[in-house]
Order: C-alpha cells, then sequence, then structure tokens
C-alpha cells in the first residue's frame, strides 16, 4: 500500500462522503469503504482503471480533471482528494479551488520536483530525472507542471487556502532521516490537507 495512503486514511472522518480525483484503480476508495465506511466517487479517465476501479465495486464517473466539477453541488462531499495528478493537471490552481467548493475539505498529493535526487540526477547528468515514481521521459510524460512544496506553499497563501496538515513523506534512508527538517529538498511526497 502507498504510503501516502496510509497518511490520507487518518485524516478521513468514518462515515464521509469522499469524492475521489483521478482515482486511478480505485484502491483507496476501497481501502476507505472497508476501514473507514466512507462513501463517495471516484472520477477517471482511463477506461482500463475505470474497468478495474467497477471490478472492486468502487462507484466511478469517467470524467476529465480539466474540463472542471461543474457536475457536482457546491459542498457534495465531505473531502475531495486527488493523489499524484495535480501535477498533469492543465490548470491545477483552478481544480483546488473547484475541490474546495465541492468539498468541506480537499487530501491532495503530489511529487515534489525539488528534491535532492531529482536536483542532483539533472545536474549530473543534464537531463531530466526518470526514477520509480516518475518513471516517464521528457517526451511521454504526463506530467505538464512541476511543483515544489514551497511552490504549493505558496500557492496555498496567495489563494487563502488553511493548510488544516501537511506532511512530507520520502522512502529513501536520507528523506526519511531528513524531510521535517529540510521538506522541499528530502521529503519525495507532499501530502496536503486544506480547506476554505
Amino acid at each position: 500500500m502507498r504510503v501516502d495512503f496510509d497518511v490520507i486514511q487518518e485524516w478521513i472522518e468514518p462515515r464521509s462522503r469522499v469524492l475521489d480525483l483521478g482515482c486511478g484503480d480505485g484502491a483507496l476508495l476501497e481501502m476507505l469503504g472497508r476501514n473507514k465506511q466512507v462513501s463517495g466517487y471516484g472520477l477517471e479517465i482511463d477506461p482500463a482503471r475505470i474497468e478495474r476501479c467497477l471490478e472492486r465495486g468502487v462507484n466511478v464517473v469517467e470524467q476529465n480533471l480539466d474540463q472542471g466539477l461543474g457536475n457536482f453541488a457546491d459542498g457534495s462531499f465531505d473531502t475531495v482528494v486527488m493523489t499524484q495528478a495535480l501535477q498533469t493537471l492543465r490548470q491545477p490552481h483552478l481544480v483546488v479551488r473547484e475541490m474546495l467548493r465541492v468539498g468541506r475539505e480537499c487530501i491532495i498529493t503530489f511529487p515534489n520536483f525539488g528534491q535532492w535526487k531529482a536536483r542532483w540526477h539533472l545536474a549530473a547528468s543534464g537531463r531530466m530525472p526518470v526514477s520509480d515514481l516518475l518513471p516517464y521521459e521528457w517526451y511521454d510524460t504526463p506530467n505538464i507542471h512541476f511543483c515544489t512544496f514551497r511552490d504549493f506553499d505558496l500557492l496555498c497563501r496567495e489563494n487563502d487556502w488553511t493548510i488544516l496538515h501537511r506532511q512530507v513523506v520520502s522512502e529513501t534512508l536520507p528523506g526519511r532521516a531528513f524531510k521535517d527538517f529540510l521538506p522541499n529538498l528530502f521529503g519525495e511526497t507532499a501530502i496536503y490537507h486544506l480547506t476554505r
């Protein structure tokens, strides 16, 4: 199970209504349904992943996040979640704004493009980094908006979004040791819990 899923599960209230944007194969919603008795929906664009959601018994709607969340009323959900998709959106700031309109709170995770391994790879090789977390070449990556923790903190301040919780996770030894002291340098994944 992904480390960010464990953190998200801690921040979700039992029996709440959850909307999962870019829900992938539905693993998070399945886990939240089993462990927290949440109800809700996933939004996904990939037909193979939608099929996997249905096999898991997860309610899923085919929807492109770049087209907004206009089909959902204000305050329809307790929490809106988006994991590892922020960097793939054309206008991520507008999607976060919509998340906070549709839900009382939102939880967002994204890879930190300022992490030391990415910086080192770029400096040493002169090429864009490829890793387990970001396994794409520059020409075929779905990631179009590279973001660091500092970038996202600034976006929150500029939009008056309140950060309820912020957690930095890392799978590597130096990252686990130093992520809390220097999150922008050692954290691999950011997890933010926001409200208006």
